[in-house]
Parts: C-alpha cells; structure tokens; sequence
C-alpha cells in the first residue's frame, strides 16, 4: 500500500513577468480580461529561416526597452533569450522590495525551465562554423549564449547570486519539473530561496517548426515570454513577516509515454489525483484551473477532459495561449502567472487552482496553487 505524503508549501513572495501583452501581472490581467488583438512579430536578426516567419499569428514582447530595465552596459553579445528572463528577474526582484544583502546573494539561487536554450544562438553559430571562414569569422562572444543553461547563468552573474543554478529541460512540462527542483532544493537547505521561471523567446525557426509539425491548430499563435517567481519556504516566509502572493502546494509531473494518448490521459489523471491528496484539497475546493495544452491538436481536448473527470464538476478554465499564443517551456511559468494576475481582484475566500500540463513528448503533471491569506 502506498503512503500519500503530505507537502511542505513553497510560497512565492513576489513575481515577474514579461509577455506579448506587456510587463507585469496588472498588463497581463488586462490581456486575460478583455483580449488583444495587435501583437506583432519581432525584428529578429536570424536570417538562416526561410521566407522569414510561416502565415500564422505570432506575439512577440511589445517595445522591450531593454536598456531602461538593464542598463546599457554588458549587454551587447546578450541575445533576446536570455534578455527576458534577465527583465523578468529584475521585475520579480524589484517587486519583492528588499535590497538583497550578500549573505541574501548567497542564499538564493535561480532555476529556470527551458528545452534548448536559445535556438536562434545556437543556429547562429552553428550556420557560421559551416558557411564563415574558420576560425577568424567565428564569433566567439556569441558562443556563451548557445548552452542551454546561459539564461541562468546570467542572471546569477549581474544579480551576484551564488546560490543554486540550474536549467530544466523538459519541453511543455518543464515549469512543472522546475518546481519540483526549486522544492527539492530549498528542503535540502541548499538555498534559502529561489528564482523560479521559465523562458521562451519567439524566432522564425521556432515558428517554422510548430508551424511544419502540425502540432497546433491551423491559426494557434506563437509567441514568447518570461515569468519569475521569487520562492520560498512558507513557514519560514511567514516566521520572517513576508507576505506572500500564493503558495505552491503539490507538484506532480511524469513521463507517460508519447504514443498512446490514453496512457497520457491516465498519467495525467494520476498526476492531478496525487496533487490534490498531497495538497489536502478535494475536487471541490478547486476554484480555477489553467490548462497547458489549449490550441494543440489531439492533447486540447484530452487534458479537458481529464480535468473535468477529476473534478465531476463546471470549473473555469484560463487558457492563457489563447492571450499569449504558443510558450511551449514557458508554458506552465506563465499559467501560474495568468492566475495571479487574475486573483489581483479580490474575493471573498482563499482560492486554489490546478495548473495541468501535457506534452506531445509524453511528459505531463498538475500543481496546485493556493491564494495566500
């Protein structure tokens, strides 16, 4: 007989966000509530893409005045990437109110989702080493931003944050595996707090590629982002007199196989039965929950109906792609996102929500969210 343990609640104390409908949750609880409808695509300086973006929508982050959030300096061979989540680090940081001391730099550390890093780095360098003159037409500054873990690296760098650093591949789920780490992480005492996000930036490649795999519906968007959520322990928050925004409960992500899409709808099922237990929430406590897989064809409609098993009930749905368009491993960040820009209006009760996300890699999983008080 298997023992269901209960979990130690992470609490995220403040948070960052950067998206196609602008900075902050108030810009992206303004997108969630009434729609936009002139996103446009970026000026992207990849030109190895043939016919430059495919005939689909594609939201890219407006006017992002890089050097008003960054400053000017060290940031010529930084790419747009790894730009997003450094903004959105510094939003998260900036919001949380408290100039970080060193013993604070030494306590906190940085895990991000990812799946490849940059693609638009790493086909850069890639085309040059094949097409330029070896080795003096080589850039080599361009080299640090085609490692999956540069974003990170970055943001530990100009933060001088010693604490954990680690990027999570994991493709739609990755946010999800990210907190698990991030929980993993602070419970072993390895860092006292943790920057916990995901990143995707929007490239013709990317677009080219979701656009060739038939993976989205014909006129699903694609687009970009970064959210940054300042985490950590709740007891020790709450000891320390910072409020927090809400608190991760149960988190519970696996790979399920991406053949078979029952053996998906099952795992997936698992998952969000196991969060809820762990959690202590019943099915009806649940006030919203953020899907994962909205625009994609064939995993829309399971990860619904998954949901709607468990739950034996109406609950409202935030399908924040349709706001934001295709995030992929920003995904889940940006889910968790769309539910605090949305409980910035006030309610009568503490409300919990289920982020759920699957994956055509087979990858899938819930985390359950609970407004603090």
């Amino acid at each position: 007989m298997t023992t269901t343990v209960a979990v130690r609640p992470l609490t995220i104390t403040a948070c960052g966000v950067v998206s196609p409908a602008g900075l902050g949750l108030g810009a992206l609880e303004e997108a969630l509530r009434s729609g936009v409808d002139d996103y446009t695509a970026p000026d992207n300086p990849f030109e190895g893409a043939v016919d430059g973006y495919p005939p689909r929508p594609l939201w890219a982050v407006p006017d992002l005045r890089v050097a008003e959030h960054l400053g000017r300096k060290g940031l010529r061979h930084i790419d747009r990437f790894t730009m997003l989540g450094l903004i959105a680090c510094k939003l998260a940081l900036d919001e949380s109110g408290t100039a970080l001391t060193d013993e604070d730099r030494a306590d906190t550390g940085v895990v991000m989702a990812t799946n490849t890093g940059s693609l638009v780095s790493m086909l850069e360098v890639g085309r040059d080493t094949l097409l330029q003159e070896k080795p003096y037409l080589v850039n080599p500054a361009r080299f640090p931003n085609v490692v999956t873990n540069a974003c990170t690296g970055q943001i530990a760098i100009r933060n001088s944050l010693t604490g954990v650093n680690v990027v999570v591949s994991g493709g739609q789920a990755a946010g999800l595996a990210a907190v698990r780490f991030a929980r993993t992480a602070i419970g072993d005492e390895r860092s006292r707090r943790l920057l916990v996000g995901g990143v995707e930036e929007l490239s013709q490649v990317a677009a080219w590629g979701w656009h060739k795999s038939g993976a989205l519906h014909e006129d699903a968007p694609v687009g970009e982002g970064s959210a940054v959520f300042l985490v950590e322990d709740a007891e020790a928050a709450s000891t320390a007199g910072r409020s927090g925004l809400a608190d991760l409960l149960a988190c519970e992500v696996g790979y399920y196989g991406a053949g078979d899409s029952e053996w998906r709808a099952r795992g997936l099922r698992s998952c969000v039965e196991r969060a809820l237990e762990r959690s202590g929430v019943g099915a009806d406590d649940v006030d919203v929950v953020s899907l994962g897989a909205t625009n994609h064809r064939r995993l829309e409609l399971l990860e619904d109906r998954v949901v709607q098993e468990v739950l034996d009930r109406p609950v409202p749905r935030v399908r924040v792609s349709e706001v934001l368009g295709e995030l992929y491993s920003a995904s889940v960040p940006l889910q968790i996102a769309a539910v605090l820009a949305l409980w910035r209006e006030p309610a009568d009760h503490a409300r919990t929500a289920l982020v759920t996300s699957v994956g055509g890699d087979g990858n899938a999983g819930c985390l359950v969210v609970r407004e603090c008080r």
